[in-house]
């Protein structure tokens, strides 16, 4: 259980996050303002501090300044007025996040899934693990219609079955992966199920989306840097490269990596590598790296936008994730778990829906993909009452 400081002039705003997070197991204590924030976190240990900037007394940044002047602690800084030079701001300061309000939930989870374990690591394995088992669990309950794969993805149509095969066939390798598709077609799961299956399962799977990462910071989040080596290097930090050794390190949406960066990732793939950012020392790694992107890299590569020994190096395997209009089949049954685990979330019976729904649902449209229909199916859930109907889809949609 982890504890968690929330530091917001905003009364609902406290009580949602502490709802929320509360719900996710961890122990939640609250400050009206800055000046109460930061003397609560001098006298206490906290996992982590979500800090609203604009604040009376003291303001956001001035606690996360002179917060970790005094001690280490992580800072998710969540605004409602913010930038991009906002964000940028707050992450060379110190800060291992940056939420918008209003909060995305998801967004939310996964900083607390990403910085409420050491380093990082271990954290997405043990998730996994037991998603597998809860799936194991469903699939007896529900033998007539099995939705998952011993990879733990949802899908029976040919083309998934067929992914399948060549997952489990590459998985168990060291080989490098460049995954494609469209957004929302669920390149992450294909990159946990390569490592859940790898001989590297034990270790730590650490993901890096490289478009949310503000140019300026991708270097110090990769490799490291030593202290001092800027203005806000209070302390030595360990980049991603080196918490995922002997694991696997997951470069999401890579077609956004600056050319700067690139360069340093080729030499890391090149040499087995690194230096930190403002160090001097070479740090030997081993680390299997996959990649992903929603881009097509041979037209990056003649934009001048991407390194093409770069992209040689990554696309050792290729594997291209379809979209979800090319397996419509498989609707039924991700709509089926959308439902489930919608239900379990908000503890609800599991909302029934008519096959003429699943029908018209499956004749739409998906440019979104997967992420596209978990939200509508969602969005149906919560404002259909009793059954969901073909007219609630063509309402809602």
């Amino acid at each position: 259980m982890s504890k968690i400081l929330i530091i917001d002039d905003e009364k609902a705003i406290r009580y949602s996050l502490k709802d929320i997070i509360e719900y996710e197991g961890h122990t939640v204590s609250e400050a009206e303002d800055g000046l109460s924030g930061l003397k609560m976190i001098t006298e206490n240990d906290y996992d982590i501090v979500f800090c609203d900037i604009k604040m009376p007394k003291m303001d956001g940044i001035e606690v996360l300044e002179k917060a970790l002047s005094e001690k280490f602690v992580k800072f998710c800084m969540i605004s409602g007025h913010g930038t991009i030079a906002t964000a940028v701001e707050c992450l060379k300061k110190g800060a291992v996040d940056y939420i918008e309000k209003p909060l995305d939930l998801n967004k939310l989870l996964k900083v607390l899934k990403d910085n409420l374990s050491a380093d990082n690591t271990n954290s997405n394995q043990k998730e996994i693990k037991s998603s597998t088992k809860k799936d194991k669990t469903n699939n007896k309950s529900n033998a007539k219609t099995p939705s998952l794969n011993p990879l733990n993805m949802i899908g029976s149509s040919k083309v998934m079955k067929e992914m399948y095969s060549f997952i489990e066939k590459v998985g168990v390798t060291d080989a490098r992966i460049l995954i494609t598709g469209s957004n929302g077609t669920g390149k992450e799961l294909v990159a946990k199920a390569l490592h859940n299956i790898s001989p590297r399962k034990e270790n730590s799977f650490v993901e890096v989306n490289c478009a949310a990462i503000p140019s300026e910071l991708i270097e110090s989040e990769l490799f490291g840097h030593e202290k001092g080596s800027f203005t806000s290097a209070i302390k030595q930090r360990k980049g991603n490269f080196e918490i995922a050794d002997k694991g696997t390190l997951f470069l999401d949406e890579i077609g956004d990596m600056s050319l700067s960066a690139q360069a340093k990732v080729l030499r890391a793939l090149q040499e087995n590598k690194i230096t930190r950012v403002g160090g001097e020392k070479d740090i030997s790694i081993d680390v299997r790296v996959i990649a992903a992107t929603n881009k097509n890299l041979k037209e990056e590569i003649e934009k001048g936008n991407f390194r093409e020994d770069l992209y040689h190096r990554l696309s050792v395997i290729v594997i291209k994730v379809p979209d979800l209009n090319d397996r419509l089949d498989d609707i039924p049954l991700l709509v089926d778990s959308f439902l489930d685990s919608y239900s379990e979330q908000m503890q609800i019976q599991k909302p029934k829906i008519s096959s003429q729904a699943i029908k018209k649902l499956q004749s739409m449209n998906w440019t979104g993909n997967v992420r596209e229909l978990k939200n509508i199916t969602e969005r149906l859930a919560i404002l259909c009452e009793g059954e969901i109907t073909e007219k609630d889809i063509e309402k809602y949609s």
